[in-house]
């Protein structure tokens, strides 16, 4: 099935029929992915009076409470709420959810210590199309990127020239199939969110970064529609599910 959007005044042709879910779900029955040193998410049924409301316990719903962190637990979206000590709500400042996307895979480079991702493999990857979003996915990429605990383990990051060279190539909206776009141990830096939220000079209110997604090798790098949703949270961060649809030539 295919759609006509314009967008941009431009009209795209996308194929509705075959969306592409990049996000990760939190399933507490099996490894869930985790990050920042807590324990894991959990989805459990509550009890009155110390009966457990379950259909299977006779009750007439399944009546859960989920406990999680967006950060540490599952696909999440956050604003420059995430760094600012003014209340930023991703809810509020997120005000439309199609974008033109580019899905590039890169391999994070090393100097002995770390592996990043450089501002020159961004431009390479990117050249001179013209994208609100960027989709990145790093290499290896393995299915356990889904249940990874990656407490500890210094992931690879975006060096803050790569995120200032996103921040002046006006991307908008930056995914990543890692815990954070920073190293995970900086010294409470946060050189590349800072960076591309513009920190230091007119905050970026409506950028975002998507962390923790996950794009299957069998999806091809280049443009596609992307359609960012995000559960209704007045908060820094909430969990999302991106997807995206091929653009039909």
């Amino acid at each position: 099935m295919k759609a006509v959007v314009e967008y941009n005044s431009r009209k795209i042709t996308v194929d509705i029929s075959h969306p592409i879910d990049i996000s990760i779900p939190i399933d507490p029955k099996k490894d869930s992915v985790n990050a920042w040193y807590i324990d894991g998410p959990k989805i459990s049924a509550e009890t009155q009076d110390g009966y457990e409301i379950s259909v299977a316990n006779g009750a007439v719903v399944n009546f859960n409470s989920i406990h999680f962190n967006p950060h540490s637990h599952i696909t999440h979206t956050e604003c420059v709420g995430h760094i600012t000590e003014e209340v930023h709500s991703i809810n509020k400042n997120l005000k439309y959810f199609i974008f033109l996307a580019e899905v590039v895979t890169v391999v994070p480079e090393s100097d002995g210590k770390d592996f990043f991702i450089s501002a020159k493999q961004l431009k390479t990857a990117l050249g001179n199309k013209k994208r609100d979003a960027i989709v990145i996915r790093t290499l290896p990429n393995l299915e356990d990127k889904k249940t990874i605990n990656y407490s500890n383990t210094n992931p690879p990051f975006l060096l803050e020239e790569a995120a200032i060279y996103l921040r002046e190539k006006g991307i908008k909206h930056l995914l990543i199939d890692l815990p954070s776009v920073d190293k995970e141990k900086d010294d409470g830096k946060l050189l590349a969110h800072n960076a591309f939220w513009n920190t230091s000079g007119k905050l970026r209110m409506n950028a975002t970064i998507t962390e923790f997604i996950y794009v299957p090798n069998s999806v091809e790098d280049g443009e596609y529609l992307l359609n960012l949703m995000i559960a209704p949270f007045e908060n820094d961060a909430t969990p999302s599910k991106p997807v995206l649809y091929k653009i039909v030539k």
